[in-house]
């Protein structure tokens, strides 16, 4: 009998990917109550390597942040982030005037193109309670047509994405949350008009499931045949796939073209899948740049130096909203969306 697991790597910082995915990184701090600032406690700083905070000390990383913990102001070009947000909050800024706050089963999708610059802070709000962030950010590439687009902000909220409840023959539940593609007929809101997931032939999924203690659920095939899909199990004692025992947390390259049963260990597990027909053009990536050759590297490079793509229209490089602005969206033209 064949394996459906056609190739197998353990999941590392970041993740890896396979085309059209560029990268994919899990973010998982234990962030404490937050200060007046919403900053973590001038005490738990200390034997940290502020500005470059990837160590995990205590639980959480600053990251870039100096003061809250994030990423200040840097800039992309020739891609897209998809920043799926499971636990705690984003304060989203860029050179477009564009702004949001958003957590909690939110997502950001935010097409680069000819370039953009961002900030993602991650503000802790709660401040007599821990404020635990969890979030994958995802790039997914632009093929050469549409690396330099008109940079475009979108947001997927939480109330709009499709969440199918699946129980299998004993009742146990797997979630899925539908954040690109479809599932039983259920469609998440569009992405940006030129990612490649907006175009109706490339088959593009991002779903992240969830499955109880020993459930059973059956994946079903993508629809387009080239389309390459990923596993990612990340949390959880063991995951049978396709008959399979996986008890090592890893990335999974799977059959995309057959129905798939995962069944779960004696524990809840998690997982998250990445689906898409390859691109296949050359990949050059140079930081937060990624074009198809060395030539467009060294033009972003020239072009961040001598525009700042559009200048940085905010008091700091590492902005945060106030603390009771709750979830919202600013967007370049101005409009403005409000989230209970």
């Amino acid at each position: 009998m064949s394996s459906s697991i056609i190739a197998k790597a353990p999941l590392g910082f970041p993740w890896g990917t396979t085309d059209p995915f560029l990268f994919c990184v899990h973010h998982d701090d234990a962030y404490p109550a937050g200060d007046e600032g919403m900053a973590p406690p001038s005490a738990t700083l200390e034997g940290r390597n502020i500005g470059q905070d990837f160590e995990g000390k205590d639980g959480w990383r600053m990251y870039h942040g100096e003061i809250v913990p994030g990423f200040p102001g840097h800039p992309h070009r020739g891609f897209e982030t998809v920043t799926v947000v499971r636990k705690g909050f984003i304060d989203h800024s860029d050179s477009l005037g564009a702004a949001a706050r958003f957590g909690s089963g939110d997502t950001q999708w935010l097409t680069a193109g000819g370039g953009i610059v961002h900030s993602e802070m991650f503000p802790l709000l709660e401040r007599d309670k821990p404020n635990p962030l969890e979030l994958f950010q995802i790039w997914l590439n632009l093929p050469a047509e549409d690396k330099m687009v008109e940079p475009h902000f979108t947001m997927l909220w939480q109330k709009d994405i499709p969440r199918i409840i699946a129980k299998d023959d004993r009742g146990r539940v797997t979630a899925i949350d539908v954040v690109a593609g479809e599932l039983d007929g259920k469609k998440p809101p569009p992405p940006p008009p030129r990612s490649w997931a907006a175009r109706p032939d490339t088959d593009v999924a991002i779903w992240t499931v969830l499955m109880e203690a020993n459930a059973t659920w059956k994946l079903p095939p993508a629809s387009n045949e080239d389309a390459i899909r990923t596993l990612y199990f990340y949390e959880g004692p063991s995951v049978e796939v396709g008959g399979e025992r996986v008890s090592e947390h890893c990335a999974m390259v799977v059959e995309s073209g057959e129905e798939l049963t995962l069944v779960a260990g004696d524990g809840p597990c998690a997982l998250l899948m990445l689906q898409g027909r390859p691109i296949g053009e050359p990949v050059v990536a140079h930081g937060p740049f990624v074009m198809n050759t060395r030539e467009g590297i060294q033009r972003a490079i020239s072009d961040y130096q001598r525009t700042r793509f559009g200048g940085w229209p905010w008091p700091s490089e590492a902005p945060v909203h106030e603390r009771d602005a709750g979830r919202f969206a600013k967007h370049a033209d101005g409009r403005v969306e409000k989230i209970a």
